[in-house]
């Protein structure tokens, strides 16, 4: 399946970036630079990472939320992953990351979510 990385600058100030299919060996790059360049060029308080349509994570998809956390700890924002599914949330759990992320529902709607600035 493919994936789809967008990012976008909400209007308080917040980075999202917006996942949609899998995290993995093919697009761990392509993420962990979206994240990058969000933190970059706009100097969010806080970074956002939405999972609501991520489907799948590898070693290296949990590399890159890693990449993307020590971007924004760097530029003293927040760094939080939103809307994980279950399985993500699990995979999170196990590894430790839950603890080390922050974790959080969003009342976000899906076409907000969509709304976004190609990476």
């Amino acid at each position: 399946m493919e994936s789809a990385i967008q990012r976008r600058l909400d209007d308080d100030g917040t980075a999202t970036v917006t996942v949609r299919g899998e995290i993995d060996y093919a697009n761990c790059d392509d993420l962990a630079r979206c994240m990058q360049e969000a933190v970059t060029e706009w100097s969010p308080a806080v970074l956002r990472v939405e999972l609501r349509g991520a489907t799948f994570i590898d070693s290296t998809g949990l590399g890159a939320l890693i990449e993307g956390y020590k971007a924004a700890n760097d530029a003293e924002a927040q760094f939080l992953v939103i809307n994980p599914t279950r399985a993500f949330r699990r995979v999170l759990d196990v590894t430790g990351l839950s603890d080390f992320f922050g974790l959080a529902e969003s009342s976000v709607s899906d076409t907000e979510a969509t709304q976004a600035t190609g990476a």
